[in-house]
C-alpha cells in the first residue's frame, strides 16, 4: 500500500470511527435522553357523535430509571402535557424501569408525585403495563403483583382500569373510557404468558349508544377489538425503538404478533393508534423513533391544510 492510500484508508477508518461513535452516543444519549415530539393525530371514526370533539393526550411507557426518566423529567413531561390543555389523559402502562443500564430506581411514590402535577377536565386515566406487572421498580426487584404501581397511580389522583370501563360526558355527550388488563402479565414459560386482560367482561359493562375508547397496554389486543369500539389506544412496542428499515418492521411484527407496531391503522370501522412511548426497555437506546407525547384530536372538523 502506498503512503497517499494508507494516508487515505486511515482517514475513511477514522472518520467511520468517528461517525459510528457519534450515531453511538446519538442513540444512547440525545435521542433517548434530550429528544421528545409532541406527535398530533385528528381521527373522526364512523358513527362518532356530531358535536363530540375531545382533545386527548397520551402517555405511554414512562420506564422511570435513573439516569434515563428521572422524576425531574417525568414531571417536566407532565407539565407539557398539561399545556397542550387536553381535555382528558390516558396512561398507557409501564412505569416501572424496563432495563437493567440503570445508576438508580425511581420509586414509584416519586414518579408518582411527578405525575400527580397532570390536569384534565375530564380526568386522567391509566392501565397498567407488563413491565408492572413483572418485577419492582427495575428488573430484578422482586414483582408484587402491580401493588406499588397502582397506589402510587392512585396517590396521584390517577384512575386505574383493570377490565373496568367508565362513563365520562363532555357538554352532555357521553363516552366511555374502557381500560384492559395486562395480557402478558404473569410469565409462565419461554413466550408463555398468563394475562390478566378480560375484554368480554369490560365490554360488558358498557350501556347505550355512547363511543367507547380502549385503553390497552398491548397492541395485540386489537385483533379482537369488536366494531363497538371505535377507537384503541396502545404502547408497548416503543414504535419498534430502534427504527431500522425492513429489519425492525419484521421483527417487530413477528415479536408483538400485531400488522404495526407504531402509528395509526385502520381496519373498517375501528381505528387504532400505538404510541412509540417515552421511555426505553431492553436497553437505553432509540434510534429514529424518539420519545413522544401523543396528542389527540377525536371528533369535530380537520383544520384546513
Amino acid at each position: 500500500m502506498t503512503s497517499i492510500s494508507r494516508r487515505l484508508f486511515l482517514q475513511g477508518a477514522g472518520g467511520f470511527a468517528w461517525a459510528t461513535a457519534g450515531l453511538g452516543a446519538y442513540a444512547f444519549a440525545f435521542e433517548p435522553g434530550l429528544r421528545l415530539n409532541v406527535t398530533s393525530y385528528h381521527v373522526t371514526p364512523p358513527h362518532w357523535p356530531d358535536g363530540l370533539t375531545l382533545k386527548a393526550a397520551v402517555l405511554a411507557d414512562i420506564h422511570a430509571c435513573e439516569p434515563w426518566m428521572p422524576a425531574s423529567r417525568v414531571r417536566g413531561i407532565a407539565n407539557l402535557t398539561n399545556d397542550l390543555a387536553p381535555d382528558i389523559v390516558f396512561l398507557l402502562g409501564d412505569f416501572s424501569g424496563g432495563h437493567r443500564f440503570v445508576t438508580d430506581p425511581v420509586m414509584p411514590d416519586d414518579w408518582g408525585e411527578a405525575l400527580s402535577v397532570l390536569k384534565a377536565p375530564l380526568g386522567v386515566y391509566s392501565v397498567l403495563g407488563n413491565h408492572d406487572w413483572w418485577h419492582g421498580a427495575l428488573p430484578g426487584i422482586p414483582a408484587d403483583g402491580a401493588e406499588g404501581v397502582r397506589r402510587a397511580l392512585r396517590s396521584a389522583g390517577i384512575d386505574v382500569l383493570e377490565n373496568h370501563a367508565l362513563r365520562v360526558t363532555k357538554n352532555g355527550q357521553p363516552f366511555w373510557v374502557a381500560g384492559l388488563g395486562d395480557q402478558i402479565a404473569e410469565p409462565k414459560g419461554p413466550s408463555l404468558f398468563r394475562g390478566r386482560d378480560d375484554l368480554a367482561g369490560t365490554m360488558a359493562q358498557i350501556r347505550g349508544p355512547a363511543p367507547v375508547i380502549l385503553l390497552a397496554h398491548e397492541p395485540a389486543i386489537f385483533r379482537r377489538v369488536p366494531d363497538r369500539v371505535p377507537l384503541t389506544l396502545c404502547g408497548h412496542t416503543h414504535g419498534g425503538q430502534v427504527n431500522l428499515p425492513i429489519f425492525t418492521k419484521d421483527f417487530m411484527r413477528r415479536h408483538y404478533r400485531c400488522d404495526i407496531v407504531y402509528g395509526h391503522l385502520v381496519q373498517g370501522d375501528r381505528h387504532l393508534i400505538i404510541s412509540a412511548g417515552l421511555g426505553t426497555a431492553h436497553a437505553p437506546v432509540r434510534f429514529m423513533r424518539p420519545p413522544e407525547v401523543v396528542a389527540l384530536t377525536i371528533g369535530g372538523m380537520r383544520p384546513q391544510s
